[in-house]
């Protein structure tokens, strides 16, 4: 299952059925986890970890060095969970800021030509787009969908279920259940098309319509927003997703709504 034409470092740990095909290049320090493929021409580079029935398509570089004048050349490490989908020419970074380094979770698909800067952390069940590009130090919630050609400014933060249309340029911190588009980035409604296929009910997505007509069309302010929602909304998981994310964010959300009338 592996080529003799492959370059795989003698301490590289390799896992079982796993298959890395000709011109494969494994380096240093790396886990290939049970089950994995390797395709012609990627290259996993040192101190990086791939979980098990990963896909890594070709061409696709995965833990490249940190793009960034602050790595000093110390350890830097890339983690990739298991069952996700890397496609071709995707570029992944490790990361060095972070104790974790560089992380994507399981069920993850990396389109083609994507590129994740270092300490990047993407939950599970993410799809990051054909070209979509983001610098270091981005979170990313879970069951998150970033389309194609769509740029993530450093340090920003993209909470769970959300939608972030094509070619949109997010610099801030977008909160869980919503859909994001155009340029400057605008509220688009909420994410429910999604949601109804992620089993949420009618009922959930009602209470997130609710919240977020107060957040973005209500004319106030995000701190009274929080307050409304608090009281015209009862108890629940979600609920206090969105208010744990805003707060935990200082308040400071994309926030530019779009002219829904």
């Amino acid at each position: 299952m592996i080529s003799p034409l492959a370059h795989i470092d003698p301490t590289a740990k390799i896992g079982s059925d796993v298959t890395i095909h000709p011109f494969a290049f494994v380096d240093a320090n790396t886990v290939i986890g049970d089950g994995a493929v390797i395709m012609p021409y990627a290259s996993v580079m040192k101190d990086t970890r791939v979980g098990a029935r990963t896909k890594i398509y070709n061409g696709a570089i995965v833990g490249a060095d940190p793009q960034d004048f602050r790595w000093d050349g110390k350890t830097a490490t890339c983690t990739i969970g298991d069952d996700c989908v890397i496609r071709e020419n995707v570029i992944i970074n490790r990361g060095f800021m972070s104790t974790q380094g560089t992380f994507i979770g399981d069920g993850s698909f990396i389109m083609a030509t994507s590129h994740i800067g270092h300490d990047c952390h993407i939950a599970g069940k993410c799809v990051i787009g054909n070209g979509v590009t983001m610098a270091g130090n981005i979170e990313i919630g879970s069951c998150s969908i970033l389309s194609s050609n769509s740029v993530i400014h450093e340090g920003s933060k993209i909470g769970d279920w959300v939608l972030i249309k094509g070619g949109c340029r997010i610099s801030g911190n977008v909160p869980p259940y919503v859909i994001i588009a155009h340029n400057p980035a605008s509220y688009f409604g909420i994410n429910a098309h999604i949601m109804r296929k992620g089993n949420f009910t009618d009922d959930q997505i009602d209470d997130v319509a609710k919240a977020y007509r107060h957040i973005y069309q209500c004319g106030t302010s995000v701190f009274n927003a929080l307050k409304r929602i608090q009281a015209d909304i009862e108890d629940s998981p979600i609920r206090q997703n969105i208010l744990d994310f805003i707060n935990g964010n200082n308040l400071r959300i994309v926030a530019v709504p779009v002219d829904l009338e």
